[in-house]
């Protein structure tokens, strides 16, 4: 069985509040935290503890899947000249046991995928996380600063113009121009960790 319509959305700098009315406007039950380190010096009303109780007092659960779904994981396996590599994270145990979890969850919940970044693109939420949960035939929505919910497939076109790989091409199928589009994308905004730059991995 296939969960419903899963949500993304980025906390950005946002009020609180206004950030509960975004979740109210979507109908979402759970947030599910997908931060490595959820804590910002920047915007405090988002540190793990503080969101937790905000969420809780507005009725809506929250789970921390940081460990499983993060962008910055400690598994040194999963890195190439420092930076982590997304399709070698997502094969780890930890990684599926977080999706699992997801799926499982969006059975009975209207769930939000948090993490920080407000433009979907510029999140691992998307270009790792969702990118898997569409490889399972979920349907994603990306929750933006303004209220608009975008398909994910319209966030996979706008990466792709990006790009400028968004026109027919005799060379590359679609799904192997969505592939080089997010390939580029992760070059660009994967986590990098100089402890593993000369590992050899």
């Amino acid at each position: 069985m296939t969960p419903s319509t899963l949500l993304t959305i980025g906390h950005s700098t946002h009020s609180f509040s206004i950030f509960l009315n975004l979740l109210r406007q979507h109908g979402i039950t759970a947030v599910a935290d997908v931060r490595s380190i959820p804590v910002s010096r920047f915007t405090p009303q988002f540190n793990r503890d503080i969101a937790k109780r905000g969420l809780y007092d507005a009725g809506i659960k929250y789970v921390f899947l940081g460990k499983e779904l993060g962008a910055r994981t400690n598994d040194a396996t999963c890195y190439v000249d420092g930076r982590v590599q997304y399709r070698r994270l997502a094969q780890t145990s930890e990684f599926a046991s977080g999706i699992k979890r997801l799926l499982q969850g969006a059975r009975t919940e209207r769930i939000a995928i948090m993490c920080t970044e407000q433009e979907p693109l510029d999140c691992h939420r998307t270009v790792l996380i969702a990118r898997v949960l569409a490889e399972h035939g979920v349907a994603i929505d990306h929750i933006h600063g303004d209220g608009h919910a975008e398909s994910h497939t319209s966030a996979m076109q706008r990466l792709l113009a990006k790009f400028g790989l968004d026109q027919d091409d005799i060379l590359y199928t679609p799904s192997e121009r969505l592939e080089q589009a997010l390939n580029r994308q992760e070059r660009q905004i994967a986590y990098f960790n100089e402890d593993f730059a000369s590992t050899g991995h």
